[in-house]
């Protein structure tokens, strides 16, 4: 396989996993190869690619699938997709992609973007991957994407913790990230709340907040 043949294989693995929602949750592998392996071809064939993408840190592989980080993932992605050799193999495109190309291209103007377009001086991409350096930008962040998992999703106003830090990614700590998100509690801003996730999925459990005196926390709600 040439190196351009790989650096398509990788983005049309970036593709379908941020279509399927990699960024909010782990997509099963059975999921993934699905979508992306056809009848000529075998899940050894991408094992390579895989592996090379989560040494870049763009995506993380677990024994059960794979999850797109928020960050860098979106990063390769958006570059991937611009670069001038990017094409699909063979005369007929899959559904899957085309639709995947619309709603990226739908989102260009939001934060979940992998268009190159300068905000203040900036491109988006760099505002995405920025990391969180204060509590009160990490309150903003993280209202923001629980706003958006809430709406995007039909939450309820129940928002899952391991979503919201997945989704803020490698933007702040995983220590920062349950200390803050506890002082929003503390404030009055968020309530964490206890419960069991549907899967008891234990990446997802450890994506939670635990603490010592309330124990395990898998839910956020927003306080009015």
């Amino acid at each position: 396989m040439t190196s351009q043949n790989i650096a398509q294989t990788r983005t049309r693995l970036l593709l379908a996993l941020w279509d399927l929602g990699g960024t909010q949750q782990e997509v099963k592998k059975g999921q993934l190869t699905k979508r992306i392996v056809s009848k000529s071809q075998k899940v050894a064939d991408y094992q390579g690619s895989l592996e090379e993408l989560q040494n870049q840190g763009a995506i993380a592989i677990s024994t059960k699938g794979y999850s797109l980080t928020s960050g860098k993932g979106l990063e390769v992605l958006g570059e991937g997709l611009r670069s001038g050799d990017f094409k699909f193999e063979g005369t007929i495109v899959g559904t899957w992609a085309a639709n995947a190309l619309v709603k990226w291209i739908s989102q260009i103007d939001v934060a979940v973007t992998g268009a190159d377009v300068p905000v203040n001086g900036k491109s988006a991409l760099a505002e995405l991957s920025k990391g969180i350096a204060s509590y009160d930008e990490f309150k903003s962040v993280a209202l923001e994407v629980y706003d958006k998992l809430n709406q995007n999703y039909n939450l309820d106003d129940l928002v899952p913790i391991y979503r919201i830090r997945r989704e803020i990614g490698d933007r702040v700590s995983r220590r920062e990230f349950s200390e803050w998100l506890l002082e929003m509690q503390e404030k009055d801003i968020l309530q964490l709340q206890g419960g069991s996730l549907p899967d008891n999925d234990p990446a997802k459990l450890e994506d939670s907040v635990t603490t010592e005196v309330s124990g395990l926390r898998c839910y956020a709600k927003l306080l009015n």
